[in-house]
């Protein structure tokens, strides 16, 4: 007994760690699918609310979802002060406090661990949906309510021998409870929120709004995949090698077809596989499982999965037709494939798996009864989770409100919330901004750098007779290693290189995210400057040009010019073709 209880023990805080791995994903997710002038401002709030879930399920979640009480929520157990469970590792001393939480013998302090990340998966899910236009304090606070009173009701409903785990329903991991009622809040707030400024226009046309970082969020999915290992076959709470390598395959099958489904969806109805749409299958695939990976076949999670990945494309473009702007997709991923997971027990459950947890489902004889009692308790979750989510938000509206304001939106809420961006050097180089010293700028020198020298006199040599000439050609990046190393071998003196954006003839390239099509007009470009004597200005012309050379449209063009005088800053005097 005692060597079980470890080895679930052991499992059941692997797991919980896998889980924590999940905060990672939806960080990496949620900024990837987002603007570069908001990415600090969604990877803060995936990052506290781990903390704030952790502090609202403490404080009421842990008592209210497995507490004793009633079938509608728990009474005991508030603060995780007191109490057991029943369990072996409990003894006799500490009874009818957890009991709900007593068919399995590991700690309770594991078992509060394990469903703590649960807690703050819930809460993630809204970061996405609400993301670049909600107030951090808003979504703090949101957060900390949602998980201190709406998750744990209908967690108790379900896992906690509440009324609707009495009715038959079952949701081994979560589709329903965590991931729907993320689902449910996320939709209450967006639909209190409105659309991002500019997202759909007085004309009803629809402005594509492209994520900035795909390898970021593929970085992601990946994190949420591995940590979905621990979200479902954790579940299991036991060390059960059987039931834990089942339960591991049919995640990953739904994980896979989602994927395929989605690609295929994508290529038949949008003519092209965009990324975007099959990561999101991926995660719609194993949002899915979540419900029935305990209880399907292997050949039942394919089904499933593929069919989710399908979904996560059509409702993508149902949220956008409706208006309801999402950028990251979360209702698409969580409460779409939340709803149609949890269905999916009462179509394709088999009791062979778990007979004392669930019979059979409509598609292996088991008849439309617990496909009823499924579909009786995602309705009900819904009510419930869409309505108190609901009047949080309009609570939250009314008095520190909940959006912010349109300057700050324009400006990124990176800048306007937190003062901080992402990317500082990418945009001072691709944005062209100019920083200026608040530091006053001394005669003679540079504040706090004392100038021992006195200012040299300057003087221009005038214009046309300049003894070197300039060069600047505008070329491909990815020509820019070749044209660099060619102009060294034929004895540049200096190169001074930026990128740049701009288009020619062709005005930029039109592009696709998640069916939606919008133009790129201003392409990157690498910007290169040399200062030549006269007598070799066609030669290394001559190199430029046949080092970047593709023979395609927007190869670029090289510029010869007269200079008015080239002045050395170090010594204030006239210099030559050779930068000092």
């Amino acid at each position: 007994m005692e060597i079980q209880i470890t080895a679930d023990t052991l499992w059941v805080l692997i797991a919980a760690v896998l889980i924590f791995l999940m905060g990672l994903g939806f960080a990496c997710v949620e900024s990837g699918f987002t603007r570069t002038k908001n990415c600090v401002n969604v990877l803060s709030k995936n990052f506290i609310v781990v903390a704030v879930a952790t502090i609202a399920f403490w404080f009421f979640g842990f008592g209210l979802m497995f507490g004793d009480g009633n079938p509608l929520f728990g009474l005991k157990g508030v603060m995780f002060m007191s109490g057991g469970d029943n369990s072996p590792s409990t003894g006799d001393n500490y009874k009818g406090v957890y009991s709900a939480l007593g068919w399995v013998g590991i700690p309770l302090a594991a078992k509060f661990f394990f469903h703590m990340k649960f807690a703050m998966v819930a809460a993630s899910i809204i970061s996405g949906a609400v993301a670049e236009r909600i107030k951090y304090s808003a979504f703090i606070i949101f957060s900390f309510l949602m998980v201190a009173f709406v998750y744990p009701v209908v967690g108790h409903w379900v896992w906690a021998n509440g009324w609707l785990a009495a009715k038959g329903m079952f949701d081994f991991a979560g589709s329903t409870v965590v991931h729907s009622v993320g689902g449910w809040a996320a939709l209450s707030g967006v639909l209190l929120l409105g659309p991002r400024m500019g997202k759909y226009n007085p004309d009803g046309s629809i402005t594509t709004i492209p994520g900035h970082n795909m390898p970021l969020a593929l970085i992601g999915v990946f994190a949420l995949w591995i940590g979905w290992f621990g979200f479902n076959v954790g579940s299991t709470m036991s060390a059960n090698p059987g039931l834990i390598a089942h339960i591991a395959l049919t995640t990953n099958m739904g994980a896979c077809t989602g994927i395929l489904g989605a690609t295929m969806a994508s290529w038949i109805i949008l003519r092209k596989p965009g990324l975007g749409m099959t990561l999101n299958g991926c995660l719609g695939g194993l949002v899915a499982i979540t419900a029935s990976c305990a209880v399907v076949s292997v050949a039942s999670a394919a089904i499933i999965g593929f069919i989710a990945g399908w979904l996560v494309v059509l409702s993508v473009m149902f949220f956008d037709k409706m208006r309801i702007d999402d950028p990251a997709g979360a209702l698409s991923v969580h409460l779409v494939n939340g709803v149609f997971g949890t269905l999916c027990v009462g179509l394709f459950a088999e009791g062979q798996y778990l007979p004392q947890s669930v019979g059979n489902g409509l598609f292996f004889g088991g008849g439309g009864s617990l496909l009823g009692t499924q579909f009786m308790g995602v309705w009900a979750v819904a009510l419930f989770a869409f309505l108190f989510s609901g009047i949080f938000w309009l609570m939250l509206k009314y008095t520190i409100g909940i959006r912010v304001d349109i300057s700050t939106e324009l400006e990124g809420l990176d800048i306007g919330e937190h003062n901080n961006v992402a990317y500082p050097d990418f945009v001072i180089r691709r944005a062209g901004d100019t920083f200026v010293s608040t530091s006053k700028v001394l005669v003679g020198g540079v504040a706090g750098i004392p100038q021992e020298k006195t200012p040299l006199p300057i003087k221009l040599i005038p214009k046309g007779r300049s003894p070197v000439q300039k060069i600047e050609a505008i070329v491909r990046p990815e020509r820019l290693p070749f044209v660099k190393s060619a102009l060294e071998e034929a004895g540049c003196p200096g190169i001074t290189i930026a990128q740049i954006d701009g288009h020619g003839m062709e005005k930029g390239v039109t592009q696709q995210w998640r069916g939606g099509r919008y133009k790129v007009d201003l392409l990157p470009k690498m910007k290169i400057e040399i200062l030549a004597e006269k007598a070799d200005v066609d030669k290394f012309v001559n190199v430029i040009v046949q080092s970047a050379q593709t023979g395609s449209f927007g190869d670029g063009l090289v510029f010869v010019c007269d200079t008015n005088g080239i002045i050395n800053i170090r010594t204030g005097e006239e210099g030559s073709s050779e930068i000092d």
